[in-house]
């Protein structure tokens, strides 16, 4: 898979994961996803979110600083060639420059000068570097912990479970935790665990989509179909979950409930 997870964009700019996803959240970039739905950046990406972290730097207020960046976004959009585009301050005024072409990004009170030019070597770099060990030493909290899982499974997925375990040793209400540990230990056949695991998620968060649909998919597995179709009733937000919804009313002969599970997942994913 092509692209950057959300802690190489991370380690590599120097914003906070969660200031990477918040950006994304409010859609000033719209990263494509990889196959578990994590984020993957693209190298325009990283420029913009390189010059979030200028202006922050720069002490632009925050608001201010999203419209900027909006607008610039725009610029940014048209120009493909990424290594000839330089922007900095002049005076008061955040000015982008392409080739012979220097145009306002808009007027502030901004102290930052740094290349684009950079970037590409220190993407480069990045793919050589033993991220894992450098994550590894300092003082993570347990969403920081969870946060590298997700990241593990991308690069190293052997260690992802060590780094869930870690973040609910911290925080045995980690529910995302939980259902993601439990996920791994069910891939891996070990059912018993992955439903405790899940049980956990839900004793915190009573109404966990995902707690509830893997629940559902462990009794699919122990060919216990009736529990594991109260699961699924119980996760409507899960497209799967009606999808196997569909299938087991199919086995019981139920063809109206079967093509009305369909639809529901076909709608579900056009949405996504």
């Amino acid at each position: 898979m092509s692209g950057y997870t959300t802690r190489e964009v991370s380690d590599l700019i120097g914003l906070k994961p969660d200031q990477v996803r918040h950006y994304v959240r409010r859609s000033l970039i719209e990263p494509a996803r990889g196959p578990r739905g994590e984020f993957r950046f693209d190298f325009q990406d990283v420029v913009l979110l390189r010059t979030v972290k200028g202006l922050l730097e720069a002490n632009v207020p925050s608001r201010r600083a999203f419209r900027l960046l909006v607008k610039l976004q725009k610029e940014l959009s048209s120009a493909r060639s990424l290594a000839a585009v330089r922007i900095f301050a002049d005076g008061n005024t955040v000015v982008v420059r392409e080739d012979n072409t220097m145009w306002d990004a808009e007027s502030g009170q901004v102290r930052m000068d740094f290349e684009v030019q950079a970037l590409p070597k220190s993407v480069a770099s990045l793919a050589n570097r033993n991220l894992i060990v450098a994550r590894e030493v300092g003082a993570y909290d347990s969403d920081e912990w969870y946060n590298l899982g997700l990241d593990l499974e991308e690069m190293e997925p052997e260690r992802a479970p060590e780094a869930y375990a870690r973040a609910i040793e911290l925080n045995p209400r980690n529910a995302d935790a939980h259902v993601n540990l439990g996920r791994l230990m069910q891939l891996h056949g070990n059912i018993k665990q992955a439903k405790r695991h899940y049980e956990h998620a839900l004793s915190v968060v009573p109404n966990h989509q995902l707690a509830l649909y893997n629940l559902g998919t462990v009794f699919d597995e122990l060919n216990e179909m009736e529990a594991a179709a109260d699961f699924y009733r119980r996760a409507p937000a899960v497209p799967d979950a009606h999808f196997n919804l569909s299938r087991i009313s199919e086995l019981r002969g139920d063809e109206l409930s079967a093509r009305r599970h369909m639809r529901d997942y076909r709608r579900l994913l056009d949405v996504e």
